[in-house]
């Protein structure tokens, strides 16, 4: 039967969700999945004993173990089918069904249950997403609930361009970005100006916020961004590998908002007009390390101390320290080491590029792509999720491990050309670690 394509992240997700104690309800409307479905995946979990919030958390590499010897079909793409096509012929019934005004789950189970129709809800909305037009989708009504985030629990998260900065290092206008995160229930937030928006730009800012906040908070509501996540769909909502390692090591879940859904995150969206005027117009600033020094006390004793409509009048920052600052989770005792992903393919000459450095990689790996680990002092290779390769990290050059190379005495006779007795070839020999 076929179903929405689900992969050992996909499931590792649902657990970690399940695991911190979020009903099947937040879970389906969060992460597009029916609550049949999650009951199927925590089911070997509840089988084993293991109940939400009772003992140490997992990590997420524990999870994927444990979703691999309870779903070994999960890591078999060939065992995947496309559902499109079968929904594709129920086209028109569909557009028909909605303009009259019938929920899309509705419409999907009657196509199951009349029709015969072997498509998860989450395949059946992707199709709707990409394929109903507009006029068609726009009888489904969202209900949004207003109701009051508790202590501790969601911060939202948004990047919004401040202006045009004069560099005085290399006199070039920059365009300046400011990283916001907001704490849902004091709506007390943190500012961080920024002049990149990559990965490592992410989750600096995210460390920042903790260490500003004192703590985390239980659950991350970020845009869909590229830097934070991977694909923006509601229905698929995968988050990149950087990002989950710092929501890993901080024990927090990640719940990305949907794309064009600016209301999944208001607290966030209504205060960037205000940072733009109150922090940022009419004001120099000697360099980007002082932007954000002036920006965190900006945060903290201008934005903090502000009266907040919604709060009825009451200053963020002291809402903070009488509700929801010993709500927040403790920071963790060590550093988190910030990382970025990449993938790189392996060449026939046994190397990879990454950040214009070659580096080698075992022979019997030519032609595959690997997914990259880059830290400060280290680049790491994995393949299949098994980690193959590490090399110290180089700014320019090549790094070449000879024995990555096929020797004679390996029984193979896969892999590049080998020299005699064993060495490799002489263009590899020149080439210098």
């Amino acid at each position: 039967m076929a179903r929405r394509t689900f992969d050992v992240i996909d499931v590792t997700e649902i657990l970690v969700h399940w695991h911190a104690g979020r009903s099947l309800n937040e879970m389906s409307g969060s992460l597009g999945v029916d609550r049949k479905t999650i009951r199927k995946y925590v089911a070997p979990a509840v089988a084993a004993g293991i109940t939400p919030g009772s003992g140490p958390a997992k990590s997420e590499g524990e999870w994927q173990d444990l979703v691999r010897e309870w779903f070994p079909e999960l890591a078999d793409t060939r065992l995947r089918q496309v559902t499109w096509p079968a929904i594709g012929e129920h086209h028109d019934y569909i557009a028909e069904q909605l303009k009259a005004g019938v929920r899309m789950s509705a419409v999907h189970q009657r196509l199951r249950d009349e029709h015969g129709l072997a498509a998860s809800v989450a395949s059946f909305r992707r199709y709707v997403a990409a394929s109903i037009p507009e006029e068609a989708r726009r009888s489904q009504v969202t209900v949004w609930n207003p109701r009051q985030a508790e202590a501790g629990e969601q911060a939202q998260i948004d990047y919004g361009m401040l202006g045009r900065w004069p560099d005085p290092v290399s006199g070039k206008l920059r365009t300046v970005w400011a990283f916001v995160m907001v704490l849902a229930c004091s709506r007390h937030m943190f500012v961080r100006p920024v002049l990149k928006m990559d990965q490592r730009a992410w989750t600096e800012c995210h460390v920042e916020a903790f260490a500003f906040f004192g703590g985390v908070p239980a659950r991350l509501v970020p845009d869909n961004l590229k830097t934070g996540v991977g694909k923006p769909d509601l229905y698929d909502p995968k988050v990149n590998r950087s990002y989950a390692e710092l929501a890993a090591h901080y024990g927090c879940l990640v719940d990305p908002a949907r794309a064009l859904k600016p209301r999944d995150k208001a607290r966030v969206e209504r205060p960037m007009p205000y940072v733009r005027d109150s922090f940022w117009r009419g004001r120099e600033f000697a360099s980007l390390e002082r932007m954000q020094a002036e920006a965190a006390r900006w945060s903290a004793e201008v934005a903090g101390q502000r009266a907040c409509r919604p709060l009825e009048g009451a200053a963020p920052a002291a809402v903070f320290d009488a509700v929801e600052k010993d709500a927040l989770r403790p920071l963790p005792a060590g550093p988190f080491v910030l990382a970025t992903w990449a993938t790189a393919k392996i060449g026939p000459d046994i190397h990879a590029q990454v950040d214009k450095v070659l580096y080698s990689v075992p022979w019997r790996h030519i032609g595959k792509t690997a997914d990259v680990r880059v830290t400060g002092s280290m680049v790491q290779f994995f393949i299949g999720g098994e980690l193959v390769k590490t090399h110290p990290r180089k700014v320019r050059g090549k790094q070449t491990d000879f024995g990555d190379y096929l020797s004679r005495r390996s029984p193979s006779t896969c892999g590049p050309r080998s020299g005699a007795a064993g060495r490799p070839p002489r263009s590899a020999r020149r080439a210098s670690a």
